[in-house]
Protein backbone atom coordinates (compact mmCIF):
# COMPACT_ATOMS: atom_id res chain seq x y z
CA UNK A 1 0.00 0.00 0.00
CA UNK A 2 1.19 3.18 -0.72
CA UNK A 3 1.77 5.62 1.75
CA UNK A 4 1.17 9.72 1.41
CA UNK A 5 4.36 10.43 1.28
CA UNK A 6 5.07 7.70 -1.99
CA UNK A 7 2.23 9.43 -3.38
CA UNK A 8 3.86 12.48 -3.07
CA UNK A 9 6.87 11.13 -4.40
CA UNK A 10 5.51 9.37 -7.57
CA UNK A 11 4.41 12.27 -8.51
CA UNK A 12 7.96 14.57 -8.56
CA UNK A 13 9.14 11.46 -10.30
CA UNK A 14 6.35 12.07 -13.33
CA UNK A 15 8.64 14.89 -14.19
CA UNK A 16 7.44 15.79 -18.26
CA UNK A 17 4.93 12.90 -18.75
CA UNK A 18 2.53 14.27 -15.95
CA UNK A 19 1.08 12.50 -13.10
CA UNK A 20 -1.85 9.96 -13.25
CA UNK A 21 -5.34 10.78 -13.18
CA UNK A 22 -6.78 10.60 -9.73
CA UNK A 23 -9.78 9.39 -8.73
CA UNK A 24 -12.28 9.83 -5.84
CA UNK A 25 -14.20 6.63 -7.04
CA UNK A 26 -12.10 4.57 -4.77
CA UNK A 27 -11.06 6.41 -1.99
CA UNK A 28 -8.07 5.29 0.57
CA UNK A 29 -9.02 3.29 3.57
CA UNK A 30 -9.26 6.58 6.02
CA UNK A 31 -12.34 7.84 3.65
CA UNK A 32 -15.73 6.62 3.36
CA UNK A 33 -17.46 7.33 0.23
CA UNK A 34 -20.13 9.65 0.49
CA UNK A 35 -23.69 8.47 -0.08
CA UNK A 36 -26.07 11.55 -2.38
CA UNK A 37 -28.40 10.39 -4.47
CA UNK A 38 -26.98 7.83 -6.38
CA UNK A 39 -26.74 5.04 -4.01
CA UNK A 40 -27.16 2.92 -7.23
CA UNK A 41 -25.40 3.80 -10.59
CA UNK A 42 -26.80 2.55 -13.62
CA UNK A 43 -25.26 0.57 -15.68
CA UNK A 44 -24.28 1.32 -19.51
CA UNK A 45 -24.99 -1.43 -22.58
CA UNK A 46 -21.90 -2.99 -23.59
CA UNK A 47 -22.51 -2.10 -27.13
CA UNK A 48 -19.40 -2.38 -30.26
CA UNK A 49 -17.18 0.61 -29.15
CA UNK A 50 -16.67 1.38 -32.52
CA UNK A 51 -20.24 2.36 -33.31
CA UNK A 52 -20.18 5.96 -33.88
CA UNK A 53 -23.88 6.37 -31.96
CA UNK A 54 -25.48 4.18 -30.03
CA UNK A 55 -29.32 4.74 -28.60
CA UNK A 56 -29.45 2.31 -26.28
CA UNK A 57 -26.23 3.88 -24.77
CA UNK A 58 -27.91 7.52 -24.98
CA UNK A 59 -30.63 6.65 -22.98
CA UNK A 60 -28.61 4.81 -20.63
CA UNK A 61 -26.92 8.39 -20.38
CA UNK A 62 -30.04 10.97 -20.62
CA UNK A 63 -31.22 12.02 -16.77
CA UNK A 64 -28.46 14.37 -14.92
CA UNK A 65 -28.82 16.56 -18.19
CA UNK A 66 -32.32 17.34 -17.57
CA UNK A 67 -32.36 17.32 -13.98
CA UNK A 68 -29.74 20.17 -15.02
CA UNK A 69 -31.86 22.45 -17.30
CA UNK A 70 -34.39 22.48 -14.75
CA UNK A 71 -32.15 25.43 -13.43
CA UNK A 72 -32.80 26.78 -16.96
CA UNK A 73 -36.58 26.43 -16.08
CA UNK A 74 -36.59 28.13 -12.21
CA UNK A 75 -39.57 30.62 -11.82
CA UNK A 76 -36.64 33.39 -11.96
CA UNK A 77 -35.62 32.40 -15.03
CA UNK A 78 -40.08 32.30 -15.96
CA UNK A 79 -40.34 36.08 -14.54
CA UNK A 80 -37.07 37.02 -16.53
CA UNK A 81 -39.07 35.51 -20.21
CA UNK A 82 -42.30 37.18 -19.57
CA UNK A 83 -40.68 40.72 -18.62
CA UNK A 84 -38.43 40.70 -21.75
CA UNK A 85 -41.64 39.70 -23.64
CA UNK A 86 -43.43 42.50 -21.86
CA UNK A 87 -40.66 45.31 -22.08
CA UNK A 88 -38.75 44.23 -25.41
CA UNK A 89 -40.85 42.17 -26.97
CA UNK A 90 -39.38 40.01 -29.66
CA UNK A 91 -35.88 42.15 -29.55
CA UNK A 92 -33.69 39.84 -27.22
CA UNK A 93 -34.15 36.01 -28.17
CA UNK A 94 -31.24 35.90 -29.62
CA UNK A 95 -29.79 37.03 -26.29
CA UNK A 96 -31.89 34.04 -24.63
CA UNK A 97 -30.31 31.72 -27.08
CA UNK A 98 -26.48 32.96 -26.87
CA UNK A 99 -26.86 32.20 -22.92
CA UNK A 100 -28.33 28.82 -23.76
CA UNK A 101 -25.62 27.84 -25.98
CA UNK A 102 -22.83 29.68 -23.35
CA UNK A 103 -24.83 27.71 -20.60
CA UNK A 104 -24.42 24.61 -22.94
CA UNK A 105 -20.59 25.00 -23.06
CA UNK A 106 -20.28 25.52 -19.20
CA UNK A 107 -22.11 22.71 -18.62
CA UNK A 108 -19.69 20.99 -20.61
CA UNK A 109 -16.75 21.67 -18.41
CA UNK A 110 -18.80 20.34 -15.61
CA UNK A 111 -19.70 17.49 -16.64
CA UNK A 112 -16.55 16.38 -18.15
CA UNK A 113 -14.64 17.10 -14.22
CA UNK A 114 -17.45 14.71 -13.06
CA UNK A 115 -16.75 12.18 -15.38
CA UNK A 116 -13.19 12.13 -15.71
CA UNK A 117 -11.95 12.41 -11.72
CA UNK A 118 -14.85 11.15 -10.56
CA UNK A 119 -15.48 13.76 -8.09
CA UNK A 120 -17.45 16.92 -8.43
CA UNK A 121 -16.75 20.82 -8.20
CA UNK A 122 -17.12 20.65 -4.60
CA UNK A 123 -15.03 17.80 -3.67
CA UNK A 124 -12.13 19.03 -6.03
CA UNK A 125 -12.47 22.36 -4.64
CA UNK A 126 -12.19 21.02 -0.93
CA UNK A 127 -9.15 19.03 -2.21
CA UNK A 128 -7.12 21.89 -3.98
CA UNK A 129 -7.88 25.23 -2.17
CA UNK A 130 -6.71 26.30 1.12
CA UNK A 131 -8.75 26.24 3.97
CA UNK A 132 -9.84 29.92 4.44
CA UNK A 133 -10.47 30.50 0.84
CA UNK A 134 -12.29 27.08 0.48
CA UNK A 135 -14.40 28.13 3.12
CA UNK A 136 -15.39 31.60 2.27
CA UNK A 137 -16.25 29.98 -1.71
CA UNK A 138 -18.10 27.60 0.28
CA UNK A 139 -19.85 30.29 2.36
CA UNK A 140 -20.87 31.89 -1.13
CA UNK A 141 -21.87 29.41 -3.18
CA UNK A 142 -24.45 28.52 -0.19
CA UNK A 143 -25.82 31.92 -0.62
CA UNK A 144 -26.23 31.46 -4.58
CA UNK A 145 -28.45 28.59 -3.57
CA UNK A 146 -30.34 30.35 -0.59
CA UNK A 147 -31.16 32.91 -3.37
CA UNK A 148 -31.92 30.36 -6.08
CA UNK A 149 -33.89 28.25 -3.56
CA UNK A 150 -36.10 31.59 -2.36
CA UNK A 151 -36.64 31.97 -6.17
CA UNK A 152 -38.39 28.64 -6.32
CA UNK A 153 -40.15 28.22 -2.85
CA UNK A 154 -41.40 31.54 -3.78
CA UNK A 155 -42.72 30.58 -7.08
CA UNK A 156 -44.43 27.07 -5.81
CA UNK A 157 -46.47 29.54 -3.01
CA UNK A 158 -47.60 31.88 -5.76
CA UNK A 159 -48.51 28.94 -7.96
CA UNK A 160 -50.76 27.49 -5.24
CA UNK A 161 -51.94 30.92 -4.57
CA UNK A 162 -53.39 31.58 -8.18
CA UNK A 163 -54.82 27.97 -8.04
CA UNK A 164 -56.67 28.38 -5.01
CA UNK A 165 -58.03 31.85 -5.61
CA UNK A 166 -56.15 33.05 -2.82
CA UNK A 167 -57.33 30.86 -0.57
CA UNK A 168 -54.11 29.50 0.22
CA UNK A 169 -52.08 32.02 1.92
CA UNK A 170 -47.71 32.61 0.76
CA UNK A 171 -46.69 31.58 4.17
CA UNK A 172 -48.78 28.21 3.46
CA UNK A 173 -47.79 27.58 0.26
CA UNK A 174 -44.38 27.73 1.80
CA UNK A 175 -44.96 25.18 4.33
CA UNK A 176 -46.60 22.80 1.95
CA UNK A 177 -43.61 23.05 -0.80
CA UNK A 178 -40.92 22.12 2.49
CA UNK A 179 -43.38 18.99 3.00
CA UNK A 180 -43.57 18.07 -0.45
CA UNK A 181 -39.82 18.69 -1.12
CA UNK A 182 -38.99 16.08 1.75
CA UNK A 183 -41.78 13.55 0.15
CA UNK A 184 -40.16 14.03 -3.74
CA UNK A 185 -36.64 13.77 -2.38
CA UNK A 186 -36.72 10.34 -1.10
CA UNK A 187 -38.63 8.96 -4.00
CA UNK A 188 -34.41 7.45 -5.23
CA UNK A 189 -35.50 5.18 -2.97
CA UNK A 190 -37.53 3.06 -5.66
CA UNK A 191 -34.57 3.61 -7.95
CA UNK A 192 -33.02 6.32 -9.21
CA UNK A 193 -34.86 6.02 -13.53
CA UNK A 194 -37.59 6.58 -11.67
CA UNK A 195 -36.83 9.81 -9.80
CA UNK A 196 -35.12 11.23 -12.90
CA UNK A 197 -38.48 10.39 -14.94
CA UNK A 198 -40.30 12.02 -12.04
CA UNK A 199 -38.19 14.82 -13.21
CA UNK A 200 -39.07 14.26 -17.11
CA UNK A 201 -42.54 14.37 -16.00
CA UNK A 202 -42.33 17.77 -14.57
CA UNK A 203 -40.51 18.99 -17.44
CA UNK A 204 -43.05 17.54 -19.61
CA UNK A 205 -45.87 19.67 -17.81
CA UNK A 206 -44.03 22.91 -18.24
CA UNK A 207 -43.91 22.09 -22.30
CA UNK A 208 -47.21 21.53 -22.14
CA UNK A 209 -48.45 23.76 -19.92
CA UNK A 210 -46.79 27.24 -21.78
CA UNK A 211 -46.98 25.25 -24.99
CA UNK A 212 -50.79 25.92 -24.21
CA UNK A 213 -50.07 29.44 -23.59
CA UNK A 214 -48.33 29.91 -26.92
CA UNK A 215 -50.97 28.04 -28.57
CA UNK A 216 -53.26 30.37 -27.34
CA UNK A 217 -51.74 33.66 -28.02
CA UNK A 218 -50.68 32.57 -30.93
CA UNK A 219 -47.32 34.78 -32.22
CA UNK A 220 -46.09 35.96 -35.25
CA UNK A 221 -43.93 33.01 -35.60
CA UNK A 222 -42.03 35.28 -38.23
CA UNK A 223 -41.19 37.96 -35.43
CA UNK A 224 -40.21 34.46 -33.35
CA UNK A 225 -37.35 33.92 -35.68
CA UNK A 226 -36.25 37.21 -36.46
CA UNK A 227 -36.02 37.95 -32.63
CA UNK A 228 -34.13 34.63 -32.29
CA UNK A 229 -31.38 34.73 -35.17
CA UNK A 230 -31.00 38.60 -36.06
CA UNK A 231 -28.54 39.90 -33.16
CA UNK A 232 -30.02 43.19 -33.10
CA UNK A 233 -32.51 45.47 -30.85
CA UNK A 234 -33.83 48.71 -32.68
CA UNK A 235 -35.00 51.36 -30.52
CA UNK A 236 -33.86 49.57 -27.40
CA UNK A 237 -32.89 51.93 -24.48
CA UNK A 238 -31.73 51.13 -20.73
CA UNK A 239 -34.47 49.15 -19.95
CA UNK A 240 -34.22 46.93 -22.45
CA UNK A 241 -30.39 46.97 -21.64
CA UNK A 242 -30.97 46.13 -18.11
CA UNK A 243 -33.13 43.47 -19.41
CA UNK A 244 -30.64 41.79 -21.50
CA UNK A 245 -28.45 41.52 -18.93
CA UNK A 246 -31.20 40.22 -16.46
CA UNK A 247 -31.38 37.15 -19.38
CA UNK A 248 -27.97 36.42 -19.00
CA UNK A 249 -28.08 36.24 -15.15
CA UNK A 250 -31.35 34.34 -14.54
CA UNK A 251 -29.99 31.24 -17.32
CA UNK A 252 -26.44 30.70 -16.01
CA UNK A 253 -26.47 30.23 -12.36
CA UNK A 254 -23.88 29.21 -9.92
CA UNK A 255 -25.21 26.38 -8.40
CA UNK A 256 -25.90 24.55 -11.10
CA UNK A 257 -22.13 24.00 -12.47
CA UNK A 258 -21.86 22.06 -9.43
CA UNK A 259 -24.95 20.23 -9.22
CA UNK A 260 -24.14 19.11 -12.65
CA UNK A 261 -20.80 17.82 -12.08
CA UNK A 262 -21.88 15.79 -8.99
CA UNK A 263 -25.02 14.54 -11.22
CA UNK A 264 -22.73 12.60 -14.08
CA UNK A 265 -21.58 10.46 -11.38
CA UNK A 266 -24.55 8.68 -11.21
CA UNK A 267 -23.42 6.49 -14.30
CA UNK A 268 -21.28 3.05 -14.22
CA UNK A 269 -18.58 4.36 -16.11
CA UNK A 270 -14.54 2.33 -16.09
CA UNK A 271 -12.65 5.92 -15.84
CA UNK A 272 -9.34 3.99 -16.15
CA UNK A 273 -10.73 2.81 -19.13
CA UNK A 274 -9.76 5.99 -22.01
CA UNK A 275 -12.21 4.83 -23.99
CA UNK A 276 -15.34 4.78 -21.59
CA UNK A 277 -14.46 7.95 -20.08
CA UNK A 278 -14.28 9.85 -23.69
CA UNK A 279 -17.64 8.27 -24.86
CA UNK A 280 -19.65 8.94 -21.35
CA UNK A 281 -18.09 12.73 -22.29
CA UNK A 282 -19.64 12.47 -26.22
CA UNK A 283 -22.86 11.44 -24.97
CA UNK A 284 -23.18 13.28 -22.00
CA UNK A 285 -22.67 16.30 -23.93
CA UNK A 286 -25.58 14.91 -26.56
CA UNK A 287 -28.03 14.72 -23.69
CA UNK A 288 -27.22 18.14 -22.06
CA UNK A 289 -27.91 19.52 -25.44
CA UNK A 290 -30.99 17.75 -26.28
CA UNK A 291 -31.90 19.15 -22.39
CA UNK A 292 -31.36 22.58 -23.35
CA UNK A 293 -32.44 22.37 -26.48
CA UNK A 294 -36.27 21.69 -24.42
CA UNK A 295 -35.60 23.95 -22.11
CA UNK A 296 -35.01 26.94 -24.58
CA UNK A 297 -37.91 26.16 -26.37
CA UNK A 298 -39.82 25.82 -23.08
CA UNK A 299 -38.03 29.59 -22.63
CA UNK A 300 -38.97 30.84 -25.93
CA UNK A 301 -42.73 29.97 -25.54
CA UNK A 302 -42.80 32.39 -22.45
CA UNK A 303 -41.11 35.38 -23.89
CA UNK A 304 -43.01 35.18 -27.12
CA UNK A 305 -46.67 34.93 -25.38
CA UNK A 306 -46.19 37.86 -23.28
CA UNK A 307 -44.15 39.72 -26.61
CA UNK A 308 -47.09 39.05 -28.56
CA UNK A 309 -50.11 39.61 -26.18
CA UNK A 310 -48.41 42.41 -24.00
CA UNK A 311 -45.34 44.45 -25.49
CA UNK A 312 -46.35 48.30 -25.19
CA UNK A 313 -49.58 47.51 -23.26
CA UNK A 314 -50.38 50.57 -20.44
CA UNK A 315 -51.82 49.58 -17.22
CA UNK A 316 -54.76 51.47 -18.05
CA UNK A 317 -55.79 48.75 -20.56
CA UNK A 318 -55.08 46.07 -18.45
CA UNK A 319 -57.17 47.18 -15.91
CA UNK A 320 -59.89 48.06 -17.97
CA UNK A 321 -60.02 44.08 -19.58
CA UNK A 322 -59.51 43.15 -16.54
CA UNK A 323 -62.96 44.84 -15.50
CA UNK A 324 -64.49 43.36 -18.24
CA UNK A 325 -63.76 40.11 -17.54
CA UNK A 326 -64.48 40.62 -13.90
CA UNK A 327 -61.53 39.71 -12.58
CA UNK A 328 -60.83 39.97 -9.25
CA UNK A 329 -57.36 41.25 -9.47
CA UNK A 330 -57.99 44.29 -10.88
CA UNK A 331 -56.72 46.89 -8.50
CA UNK A 332 -53.04 45.07 -9.39
CA UNK A 333 -53.42 47.78 -12.33
CA UNK A 334 -53.27 51.01 -11.85
CA UNK A 335 -55.38 53.33 -13.94
CA UNK A 336 -52.64 55.39 -15.65
CA UNK A 337 -50.99 55.50 -19.01
CA UNK A 338 -47.38 54.15 -17.43
CA UNK A 339 -46.08 50.87 -19.30
CA UNK A 340 -47.00 47.50 -18.04
CA UNK A 341 -44.93 46.18 -15.46
CA UNK A 342 -45.45 41.98 -14.73
CA UNK A 343 -44.06 39.54 -12.81
CA UNK A 344 -45.22 35.38 -12.21
CA UNK A 345 -48.12 36.76 -10.39
CA UNK A 346 -49.53 39.43 -12.28
CA UNK A 347 -48.32 37.47 -15.44
CA UNK A 348 -51.31 34.64 -14.92
CA UNK A 349 -53.50 37.24 -14.03
CA UNK A 350 -53.11 39.29 -17.22
CA UNK A 351 -53.23 36.15 -18.94
CA UNK A 352 -56.50 35.30 -17.37
CA UNK A 353 -57.64 38.62 -17.87
CA UNK A 354 -57.17 38.15 -22.12
CA UNK A 355 -57.78 34.96 -22.50
CA UNK A 356 -59.82 33.20 -20.15
CA UNK A 357 -59.68 31.58 -16.78
CA UNK A 358 -58.01 28.31 -17.96
CA UNK A 359 -54.88 30.16 -18.97
CA UNK A 360 -54.04 31.54 -15.77
CA UNK A 361 -55.05 27.99 -13.93
CA UNK A 362 -52.49 26.31 -16.64
CA UNK A 363 -50.27 29.08 -15.92
CA UNK A 364 -49.89 28.19 -12.45
CA UNK A 365 -50.07 24.47 -12.93
CA UNK A 366 -46.32 25.56 -15.35
CA UNK A 367 -45.16 27.82 -12.61
CA UNK A 368 -45.64 24.86 -9.73
CA UNK A 369 -44.20 22.59 -11.96
CA UNK A 370 -41.46 24.75 -12.44
CA UNK A 371 -41.33 25.65 -8.30
CA UNK A 372 -41.29 21.89 -7.05
CA UNK A 373 -38.76 20.54 -9.88
CA UNK A 374 -36.14 23.18 -9.13
CA UNK A 375 -36.63 23.28 -5.17
CA UNK A 376 -35.57 19.41 -5.51
CA UNK A 377 -32.68 19.91 -7.30
CA UNK A 378 -31.88 23.33 -5.40
CA UNK A 379 -31.89 20.83 -2.66
CA UNK A 380 -29.40 17.94 -4.11
CA UNK A 381 -27.10 21.11 -5.17
CA UNK A 382 -27.15 21.86 -1.64
CA UNK A 383 -26.48 18.39 -0.08
CA UNK A 384 -23.48 17.88 -2.48
CA UNK A 385 -21.88 21.74 -2.26
CA UNK A 386 -22.20 20.84 1.87
CA UNK A 387 -21.02 17.09 1.37
CA UNK A 388 -17.95 18.39 -0.84
CA UNK A 389 -16.99 21.53 0.87
CA UNK A 390 -17.35 20.19 4.20
CA UNK A 391 -16.62 16.84 4.26
CA UNK A 392 -19.89 15.83 6.09
CA UNK A 393 -20.44 12.41 7.01
CA UNK A 394 -23.97 12.59 8.56
CA UNK A 395 -27.34 10.43 8.18
CA UNK A 396 -29.14 11.32 4.83
CA UNK A 397 -31.83 12.45 6.46
CA UNK A 398 -30.04 15.01 8.73
CA UNK A 399 -28.44 16.16 5.07
CA UNK A 400 -31.72 17.24 3.99
CA UNK A 401 -33.34 18.81 6.84
CA UNK A 402 -30.41 20.81 6.87
CA UNK A 403 -29.89 21.89 3.46
CA UNK A 404 -33.59 22.66 3.37
CA UNK A 405 -34.04 24.38 6.62
CA UNK A 406 -31.25 27.15 5.42
CA UNK A 407 -32.58 28.09 2.61
CA UNK A 408 -36.28 27.32 3.88
CA UNK A 409 -36.44 30.03 6.70
CA UNK A 410 -35.74 33.18 5.23
CA UNK A 411 -37.90 32.05 2.40
CA UNK A 412 -40.69 31.61 5.45
CA UNK A 413 -39.97 34.50 7.15
CA UNK A 414 -40.45 36.97 3.64
CA UNK A 415 -43.53 35.08 3.04
CA UNK A 416 -45.09 35.41 6.56
CA UNK A 417 -44.41 39.08 6.71
CA UNK A 418 -44.64 40.87 3.06
CA UNK A 419 -47.93 40.34 0.50
CA UNK A 420 -47.54 38.48 -2.89
CA UNK A 421 -46.52 41.76 -4.34
CA UNK A 422 -43.92 42.79 -2.64
CA UNK A 423 -42.86 39.08 -2.65
CA UNK A 424 -42.36 38.66 -6.28
CA UNK A 425 -40.89 42.38 -6.38
CA UNK A 426 -37.31 40.08 -4.32
CA UNK A 427 -36.76 38.65 -7.80
CA UNK A 428 -34.71 41.84 -8.98
CA UNK A 429 -32.41 41.43 -5.44
CA UNK A 430 -32.06 37.80 -5.71
CA UNK A 431 -30.93 37.86 -9.01
CA UNK A 432 -28.61 40.34 -8.01
CA UNK A 433 -27.32 38.14 -5.32
CA UNK A 434 -26.74 34.92 -7.64
CA UNK A 435 -24.72 37.24 -9.83
CA UNK A 436 -22.41 38.38 -7.91
CA UNK A 437 -21.67 34.15 -6.96
CA UNK A 438 -21.25 33.78 -10.62
CA UNK A 439 -17.31 33.95 -10.69
CA UNK A 440 -17.33 31.34 -7.47
CA UNK A 441 -18.60 28.74 -10.05
CA UNK A 442 -17.12 29.30 -13.40
CA UNK A 443 -13.47 30.37 -12.23
CA UNK A 444 -12.87 27.03 -10.74
CA UNK A 445 -14.24 25.24 -13.21
CA UNK A 446 -12.04 26.64 -15.47
CA UNK A 447 -9.30 26.02 -13.23
CA UNK A 448 -9.53 22.58 -12.62
CA UNK A 449 -10.96 21.75 -15.98
CA UNK A 450 -6.96 22.80 -17.59
CA UNK A 451 -5.14 20.83 -14.95
CA UNK A 452 -3.60 18.34 -16.64
CA UNK A 453 -2.59 16.72 -13.68
CA UNK A 454 -6.35 16.15 -12.50
CA UNK A 455 -7.95 15.63 -16.32
CA UNK A 456 -5.26 13.93 -17.74
CA UNK A 457 -6.18 13.33 -21.34
CA UNK A 458 -8.95 15.43 -20.96
CA UNK A 459 -7.49 18.68 -20.04
CA UNK A 460 -8.56 22.00 -21.98
CA UNK A 461 -7.03 22.71 -24.63
CA UNK A 462 -5.60 25.82 -25.84
CA UNK A 463 -8.76 26.82 -27.49
CA UNK A 464 -10.98 26.17 -24.47
CA UNK A 465 -8.39 27.71 -22.33
CA UNK A 466 -8.65 30.94 -24.46
CA UNK A 467 -12.15 30.77 -25.54
CA UNK A 468 -13.58 29.86 -22.24
CA UNK A 469 -11.54 32.28 -20.44
CA UNK A 470 -13.14 34.67 -22.56
CA UNK A 471 -16.73 33.34 -22.15
CA UNK A 472 -16.15 33.49 -18.30
CA UNK A 473 -15.00 36.87 -18.58
CA UNK A 474 -17.84 38.12 -20.66
CA UNK A 475 -20.59 36.46 -18.40
CA UNK A 476 -19.10 37.94 -15.48
CA UNK A 477 -18.78 41.15 -16.79
CA UNK A 478 -22.30 41.47 -18.03
CA UNK A 479 -23.80 39.85 -13.98
CA UNK A 480 -21.76 42.36 -12.64
CA UNK A 481 -22.99 45.65 -15.40
CA UNK A 482 -26.70 44.24 -13.98
CA UNK A 483 -25.24 44.79 -9.94
CA UNK A 484 -24.14 48.02 -10.31
CA UNK A 485 -27.31 49.03 -12.39
CA UNK A 486 -29.36 47.67 -9.38
CA UNK A 487 -26.84 49.49 -6.37
CA UNK A 488 -26.77 53.00 -8.10
CA UNK A 489 -30.35 52.57 -8.20
CA UNK A 490 -30.86 52.37 -4.46
CA UNK A 491 -30.21 56.35 -3.77
CA UNK A 492 -29.06 55.62 -0.61
CA UNK A 493 -25.28 57.03 0.70
CA UNK A 494 -25.22 54.54 3.36
CA UNK A 495 -26.32 51.54 0.83
CA UNK A 496 -23.25 52.86 -1.28
CA UNK A 497 -20.35 53.42 0.82
CA UNK A 498 -21.47 49.53 2.19
CA UNK A 499 -21.21 48.53 -1.36
CA UNK A 500 -17.68 50.10 -2.01
CA UNK A 501 -16.36 48.25 1.29
CA UNK A 502 -17.78 45.10 0.16
CA UNK A 503 -16.68 45.24 -3.24
CA UNK A 504 -12.87 45.79 -2.24
CA UNK A 505 -12.93 42.59 -0.34
CA UNK A 506 -15.31 40.78 -3.38
CA UNK A 507 -12.88 41.65 -5.44
CA UNK A 508 -10.25 40.88 -3.71
CA UNK A 509 -11.55 37.15 -3.39
CA UNK A 510 -12.03 37.09 -7.56
CA UNK A 511 -8.91 38.18 -7.80
CA UNK A 512 -7.25 35.43 -6.00
CA UNK A 513 -9.49 32.76 -7.83
CA UNK A 514 -8.06 34.48 -10.97
CA UNK A 515 -4.64 33.97 -9.76
CA UNK A 516 -5.10 30.26 -9.92
CA UNK A 517 -6.44 30.14 -12.66
CA UNK A 518 -4.18 31.73 -14.53
CA UNK A 519 -1.63 29.50 -13.22
CA UNK A 520 -3.49 26.71 -14.18
CA UNK A 521 -4.04 28.27 -17.94
CA UNK A 522 -0.28 27.82 -17.61
CA UNK A 523 1.05 31.49 -16.56
CA UNK A 524 3.68 29.79 -14.33
CA UNK A 525 5.28 33.05 -14.24
CA UNK A 526 2.29 34.24 -11.36
CA UNK A 527 3.30 31.30 -9.28
CA UNK A 528 5.67 33.16 -7.10
CA UNK A 529 7.55 30.02 -4.72
CA UNK A 530 5.64 27.44 -6.23
CA UNK A 531 2.70 28.64 -3.85
CA UNK A 532 -0.06 27.86 -5.86
CA UNK A 533 0.94 24.51 -6.59
CA UNK A 534 -1.86 22.08 -6.90
CA UNK A 535 -2.08 18.76 -4.82
CA UNK A 536 -3.61 15.65 -6.31
CA UNK A 537 -6.31 14.96 -6.10
CA UNK A 538 -6.87 11.69 -3.68
CA UNK A 539 -3.90 9.57 -2.99
CA UNK A 540 -4.60 6.29 -3.54
CA UNK A 541 -3.72 2.11 -2.84
CA UNK A 542 -3.25 1.91 -6.88
CA UNK A 543 -3.10 5.31 -9.59
CA UNK A 544 -5.03 3.90 -11.85
CA UNK A 545 -3.89 4.21 -15.94
CA UNK A 546 -6.02 4.53 -18.95
CA UNK A 547 -6.31 1.28 -20.62
CA UNK A 548 -6.03 1.34 -24.35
Amino acid sequence: MKTEQDGAGALEESGSQGPELYSAASPGPQQEPISTYFEEKVPIPEDDMTKLFSFRKLWAFTGPGFLMSIAYLDPGNIESDLQSGARAGFKLLWVLLGATIIGLLLQRLAARLGVVTGMHLAEVCNRHYPTVPRIILWLMVELAIIGSDMQEVIGCAIALNLLSVGRIPLWAGVLITIIDTFVFLFLDKYGLRKLEAFFGFLITIMALSFGYEYVRVAPDQGEVLKGMFVPYCSGCGPTQLEQAVGVVGAVIMPHNIYLHSALVKSRDINRSNKKEVKEANKYYFIESSIALFVSFLINVFVVAVFAEAFYGKTNMEVSLQCNETGSAHSELFPANNETLEVDIYKGGVVLGCFFGPAALYIWAIGILAAGQSSTMTGTYSGQFVMEGFLNLRWSRFARVLLTRSIAIFPTLLVAVFQDVQHLTGMNDFLNVLQSMQLPFALIPILTFTSLTSLMNDFANGLVWKIGGGLVILVVCAINMYFVVVYVTALNSTVLYVFSALLSITYLSFVSYLVWRCLIALGVSRLDFRGSAQYPPAVLMDEQPEFDS
